[in-house]
């Protein structure tokens, strides 16, 4: 990858750029909406948001402000939204499609994720719910309201549980420096689903992690930018989150270095740092 309009092909044909602009625990109001507008302004063309970050109106005019800065049209920009835990039965989830829609100013969705697999409402019969919430997005994706279709959180098992009729074309995934999870991205590589990293900057642990300081100063690069660059040489799309212009453009600053391939077997080696705690089989947080 040499840019940010760089992309990655997913097996229906549809391209997505390599890195997006992450908008979790954005506030809603002036501060996703200055966020977003200047994201595409300094070059990202990938937005990723979720009924669940509440911010959605609010991303939605910042898409709008951005386009018209940086004389962009719609299909210039590449928006995401995911489906929230409580919405997935079938005529549900496309009610959300149509208010998220609504909210983010947009004909139509370029991709759309199941948020979580499994949750609280739902642990006792989640692969129906899922499959419902599926067979309504794959609907969608052939009447053309949805370019591409796909999952985060999921593992293999709740992959597995859909019965899809159209393969899911992204899973979402925790990934940084310090929590790679190789074996669910490869398995989602061998099965032609492009995997896309949430919080690829990790947590302050991973930040503030001597071992990639060190490895940050031999290419006289932050931790942030080493995380991101991580990602696009490991073959997964980095969603890094900033609300702050300086390192909105900072972030966008790691096609000018290669990480070594020993620095990389180092990095793709070290202990777990900074995980989220997240994780669907677990304890869910909601």
């Amino acid at each position: 990858m040499k840019g940010l309009t760089d992309v990655y092909t997913m097996y229906n044909g549809v391209t997505i750029p390599c890195v997006g602009y992450g908008t979790w625990q954005t506030p809603d109001g002036d501060v996703a909406r200055e966020s977003t507008k200047e994201a595409i302004i300094a070059g990202y063309r990938h937005i990723d948001t979720a009924q669940a970050y509440h911010n959605e109106q609010s991303v939605g005019d910042g898409i709008k402000e951005g386009l018209a800065a940086a004389g962009l049209k719609r299909e210039d920009i590449f928006i995401t939204t995911k489906l929230w835990c409580d919405r997935k039965d079938y005529e549900d989830t496309k009610a959300a499609v149509r208010e998220s829609i609504e909210k983010l100013g947009c004909e139509y969705l370029d991709l759309l994720l199941i948020h979580w697999p499994i949750s609280t409402p739902h642990k006792d019969c989640w692969q129906e719910k899922n499959r419902d919430a599926w067979r309504a997005m794959e609907d969608l994706y052939k009447e053309g309201v949805l370019r591409a279709i796909g999952l985060s959180n999921f593992y293999v098992h709740h992959i597995d549980a859909l019965n899809y009729t159209v393969k899911p074309m992204v899973n979402q995934i925790e990934i940084h420096p310090g929590y790679i999870q190789k074996e669910l991205v490869e398995y989602c590589k061998a099965n032609d689903i492009v995997v896309e990293a949430w919080s690829p900057l990790g947590s302050g642990a991973v930040l503030n992690n001597e071992f990639l300081k060190g490895i940050a100063q031999k290419y006289n690069k932050s931790v942030a930018q080493l995380c991101i660059r991580f990602c696009l040489q490991y073959g997964v799309l980095p969603m890094p989150k900033s609300v702050h212009k300086d390192r909105i453009i900072q972030n966008t600053e790691v096609f000018d270095f290669e990480i070594s391939n020993e620095d990389m077997e180092a990095i793709m080696n070290m202990e777990q740092t900074g995980w989220s705690g997240l994780q669907p089989d677990g304890k869910l947080p909601f």
